[in-house]
């Protein structure tokens, strides 16, 4: 019994020691990982702020253009309006003028310039 007290012991003790030199291995490498991850996480965010900061201008880029064109299709429709109101202000001082109301007036309502007993002046 002693001599499987001995090797329970023995068992033990490597497996203490096994145990340190995982310990001892690991906290070795953790400042060599950390530093890795926190790299690694420094990166992906530079990488993210990156695409943000593209798709942000990509965005302000095609705003941009878009706005370009409703301000030349609102230019296009100034342009459509300003020669539509300049073609009424001449259909208007031409519905308006003295010899076309009168031309109407005598062919088509049978009117006659009045006579002088027709006439009456109010003061």
């Amino acid at each position: 019994m002693a001599e499987g007290k001995k090797g329970w012991e023995s068992k033990l003790t490597r497996a203490l020691s096994r145990a340190d030199r995982i310990l001892w291995m690991d906290e070795g490498l953790k400042p060599k990982a950390a530093a890795k991850r926190s790299k690694l996480l420094l990166l992906t965010l530079f990488i993210f702020c990156l695409i943000v900061v593209s798709l942000f201008y990509v965005w302000s880029r095609v705003q941009v253009i878009q706005l370009g064109y409703k301000i030349s299709s609102a230019l296009k429709e100034e342009k459509k309006m300003t020669e539509g109101n300049k073609r009424l202000r001449l259909e208007i001082a031409t519905l308006k003028s003295y010899s076309r109301i009168e031309k109407l007036a005598v062919e088509e309502l049978k009117m006659t310039k009045p006579t002088a007993d027709q006439v009456i002046v109010i003061r």
